[in-house]
This record gives C-alpha cells, structure tokens and sequence, in this order.
C-alpha cells in the first residue's frame, strides 16, 4: 500500500486529503509544521510527500532540501505562492510538481499518482535504458536516438540536454537545473541557450517541432519530456 505524508498546517485542507486519500486505499500520515514533517519522514519512509510550503516553523523549502539530504521520495508541492521564482526555487530545492493553492482534488490525486508511478523502480531513472515514443527511440546506454529506422545525429551539448529530460520523464526540469546539469554549475540565467537547444531538438525529433508533443515548455520554469 502507498504512504502519503502530508505537510500541511491548515487543519481543513489535511482533512481533505486524508479523507480522499483514504477513500483511495492509500495510508496517511499528516505533519502541522516542517520538524514534525521531517520526523515523520524518516521514522515511517513515505512513498510521496505533499508539501504546504507556508509552514509556521520553516519554509518548505528547507523541508524539501531536509528529505533531499537522504532520499528520493517524490515530492509533490501544494502551495498558494503563485511566483513563477517560488516555484523555480522549489523545483530546484529537489520538488517533483508543483501544484497551486485553490486545487482542484482530481488534478492533485492525479499529479500524485504520476509521481509515485515514476519513482516506482528503485533507482528507476538509472534502471531505464531504452526509451521507445512513438516516433523515436533513446537509447541511453549506446547514446544513439533512432527515428523511423535512421540513427540521429545530435551534438554533445544536444544529448545532454536530451538525457537529462528522458532520465526525468514526466517531471519539470527547472532552466537552472538543466544549464547547471548541460553547461556547469556557473551557469543558471543563461536561458537562451536552452531556447536555442530545445528548438534543435524538436526540429531532430518532434513531428511537429511548433507543436512539441515531447518537449514541452513550462513558461519561465523549465521543460518536460513527455512519452
């Protein structure tokens, strides 16, 4: 059975979710405030957390680089912060989604269900050597991407860009984590580069590089690779 711990420190909102999450068969455990979160976390290994960032002791940030001191337990963020910036720095901190404050039920179960599917495998994005789309094939192992029976020759700064996306399948990316990860850690504004890139990757591999089905833009956060 799937542990949820929820970070939360508005008492209806924890209700919420335990209620619904409990309807679903998962098991439950709730924290008011980061320390207890981080308590919990470690006594009764969660498979997901969902995380208020707004928290009366820490800000939810630090709880998140708390958990990514010693795991990979998906985190899911629920926040009523709209800032494109507070996202990116929780996506940066090690968060895997970020959902906003008013929610709506199905779109939060659904985004949990999408996180705890992706960390599934242990050490899942590692496990993975063989990428199939249906127009493409990554091939993580002998770095060759094959579409429609022809090898695609990309540059080193493209596969790299590429293999970061497809090793976080189905997660957001942040601009900075893919310039640190591509280009070095002393980079982190430069997003044109990632413009520049991206678009010679879609041209590569999208069927319709103006209508990415695969690389798919979050507006001023990041990337997504989709399957």
């Amino acid at each position: 059975m799937t542990r949820v711990l929820v970070v939360d420190d508005e008492p209806q909102i924890v209700r919420a979710l335990v209620i619904n999450l409990r309807a679903r068969k998962y098991e439950v455990d709730s924290a008011p405030d980061g320390a207890t979160a981080l308590q919990l976390a470690a006594a009764r290994h969660p498979d997901v957390v969902v995380l208020d960032l707004g928290l009366p002791d820490m800000d939810g940030v630090e709880v998140i680089k708390g958990l990514r001191s010693w795991t990979r337990v998906p985190v899911l963020v629920l926040s009523a912060r709209h800032s494109s910036d507070e996202k990116v720095e929780a996506l940066d901190a090690g968060a895997d989604d970020y959902v906003t404050k008013p929610f709506g039920m199905d779109e939060l179960l659904a985004r949990l269900r999408a996180a705890v599917r992706r960390a599934e495998p242990v050490g899942g994005e590692d496990d993975v050597t063989v990428l199939e789309t249906e127009g493409f094939t990554v091939d993580l192992v002998a770095k060759k991407v094959n579409r429609e029976g022809r090898d695609v020759r990309l540059t080193p700064t493209e596969w790299h860009l590429l293999e970061v996306l497809v090793r976080n399948t189905g997660r957001l990316v942040s601009q900075k984590q893919l310039l640190q990860e591509v280009w070095g850690p002393s980079y982190g504004t430069e997003t044109n580069y990632l413009r520049v890139y991206m678009a010679q990757l879609r041209r590569k591999l999208e069927a319709d590089p103006s209508h990415p089905r695969h690389f798919v833009t979050e507006p001023g956060m990041g990337y997504r690779f989709e399957r």
